[in-house]
């Protein structure tokens, strides 16, 4: 889920913009999106994870003190995703690989230099378009693919803001916690002063989590820090 994210999101940044290289990128990334989301089951364990948002959110009703008003617009846009994800037929992006003229270009895009213009030549004439033109044809071939990516954005969203952050402190550039049994978290999250140069290297499991701050040298070799350093980390749930 934090794959596709990430590349809707370079999407979105890419299409924006006017240059061919720009578009050529975007459709790289669109691509790239095809091959992350082709998981036969990925489609149906985002509907079940709505579905089971839904029921959970809906079973707060009554609650003293609970806004209603906010939990419908919650419920809403859960139930709205999950309607729009489970209209789309067959197998995520179905209709882009059934695009002869999109699948020829695919095939190449892994060569280097596979898409100049003597060996597409009918990839390099739409390169040649309008930008306004390829931006509508880019828009066009990433449709099929939004609910997918607004699924995403429902449950990521709704993961992040379920979680509390506190304030905690690396030691010598080391930090370890505890977490609680009988408790499964699915995403830590961590907030750290850019301005400091450090680099989080994060792993973890059931029982525990381990953050390692790391400073690069003039070479980029990765070492721990020596100083103690504090951070916001939230664990979500």
């Amino acid at each position: 889920m934090l794959r596709l994210e990430h590349l809707f999101d370079r999407f979105g940044a890419l299409m924006a913009r006017e240059t061919t290289l720009d578009h050529h990128f975007a459709l790289v990334t669109l691509f790239e999106i095809l091959d992350v989301a082709s998981r036969a089951d990925l489609k149906s364990d985002l509907l079940k994870e709505l579905d089971k948002h839904k029921a959970q959110f809906n079973s707060y009703r009554g609650s003293p003190g609970l806004d209603e008003s906010r939990l419908d617009e919650v419920v809403a846009r859960i139930d709205g995703a999950f309607q729009r994800l489970n209209a789309v037929s067959g197998k995520t992006g179905v209709a882009l690989t059934s695009n002869d003229w999109l699948m020829s270009i695919r095939s190449r895009i892994s060569i280097p230099g596979g898409t100049c213009e003597f060996d597409l030549p009918a990839y390099y004439h739409w390169q040649q378009l309008l930008p306004v033109r390829r931006r509508k044809d880019l828009m066009s071939w990433a449709q099929s693919l939004m609910p997918l990516a607004e699924a995403l954005q429902v449950l990521l969203g709704l993961l992040r803001d379920a979680g509390s952050p506190h304030k905690v402190a690396a030691t010598a550039g080391q930090f370890q916690q505890s977490l609680p049994a009988g408790r499964v978290y699915q995403l830590l999250r961590m907030r750290l002063d850019p301005s400091l140069g450090l680099i989080p290297e994060i792993s973890g499991h059931r029982l525990m989590v381990s953050i390692r701050l790391m400073r690069q040298d003039e070479e980029g070799r990765l070492k721990l820090a020596a100083e103690d350093t504090g951070f916001e980390l939230t664990l979500c749930a």
